[in-house]
């Protein structure tokens, strides 16, 4: 069996996919499967045993391209593959599969794709809840009852090696066993815990002699100076100084970790680590983290969560009113909880 799984584009979302590769492989013995997926992805996919390997998706988001993804859709032609499942909910993303001629291209209904895909799901928005249970579920027949089996466990490799080899080729000490804070968040100011939070928390980090590290993308190297410098030398930026796959081995070696609701905390949750996940805008139910190892920080105020990039009313108390103490109180008793 032959499946191609045309992959979504934000990196959360790539590993909340996970589950729904677990389940393929447990109901076809010698799958052989493959992900079509953007470039800065593929770190991602590459750590998951599941993956045969990883097709690179050259598309742009919001990108159509007719022409080129008629050339796509030529070139898959010679994998032969027995179905595609298209995780994205767009028509476009469902046209390179139907112009490959795979027999089978699996997703759910929704902007007029009745054409494209021929394994139709109609979403059952209640009785899934998250967005890796609409994922998971395609791996079923179209029709059945929601899946009641626990997902599998998300899980990203990172052998001690890989570790001690980014922190050699970063100047960082092999022996650190840092707190990992990821400040950023791709879609917008109101999924972000406030700067001096964070440096807040980075000081207080630093009476328990534990070493803080920034990480985020080049997009996030302003935000991790300006906590790095209100830290008072307690945090180190590493923000924009790291690929995608180095910073997956700089997590796996992590102490713990303090993330907003970002791609970087899903790679937190596929690591296993320690993990305080904070939540403003955005709602654990849909994408919570996947790790009996994570602890869902969130003060619940009325207007939470809103959903929006920025906060409509202006005063962003689902965040400005979670203090570093709060957190700092939580990774204490979780840390005696585990000793």
């Amino acid at each position: 069996m032959r499946i191609l799984i045309v992959a979504p584009s934000w990196i959360g979302d790539t590993i909340l996919a996970q589950p729904l590769f677990m389940r393929l492989h447990e109901k076809h013995r010698d799958l052989a499967l493959d992900v079509l997926a953007p470039p800065w992805t593929a770190p991602l996919l590459a750590r998951m045993p599941e993956v045969r390997k990883v097709l690179g998706n050259p598309f742009a988001h919001g990108e159509f391209n007719l022409a080129a993804r008629w050339r796509l859709g030529r070139e898959l032609r010679s994998e032969r593959y027995d179905e595609a499942i298209i995780l994205p909910n767009s028509w476009k993303s469902a046209l390179s599969p139907f112009f490959a001629g795979i027999p089978l291209r699996t997703g759910y209904s929704g902007e007029a794709r009745v054409g494209l895909l021929n394994r139709r799901h109609i979403l059952d928005r209640n009785g899934l809840p998250q967005l890796a249970q609409r994922y998971a579920q395609l791996a079923e027949a179209p029709g059945a009852a929601p899946n009641a089996q626990a997902l599998p466990q998300i899980h990203l490799s990172s052998s001690r090696a890989q570790q001690d080899a980014v922190r050699a080729a970063l100047g960082l000490p092999l022996d650190a066993a840092p707190a990992i804070f990821c400040p950023g968040a791709e879609f917008g100011p109101a999924k972000r815990w406030p700067s001096r939070h964070f440096a807040a928390l980075a000081r207080l980090l630093a009476v328990d002699g534990i070493p803080v590290w920034l990480l985020g993308s080049n997009k996030d190297t302003t935000l991790g100076d300006g906590i790095a410098q209100m830290s008072q030398g307690h945090a180190l930026n590493l923000c924009g100084r790291t690929t995608l796959e180095q910073a997956i081995d700089l997590i796996a070696g992590a102490r713990l970790v303090v993330s907003n609701d970002s791609g970087l905390m899903h790679v937190a949750a596929a690591l296993a680590r320690p993990l305080y996940a904070l939540y403003g805008s955005s709602s654990p139910i849909y994408t919570p983290p996947l790790s009996a190892h994570a602890r869902i920080i969130s003060l619940h105020v009325d207007c939470s969560p809103c959903f929006k990039r920025a906060c409509p009313l202006g005063h962003f108390k689902c965040m400005e009113e979670l203090k570093a103490e709060l957190v700092l109180n939580e990774i204490h008793r979780t840390d005696t909880d585990r000793g």
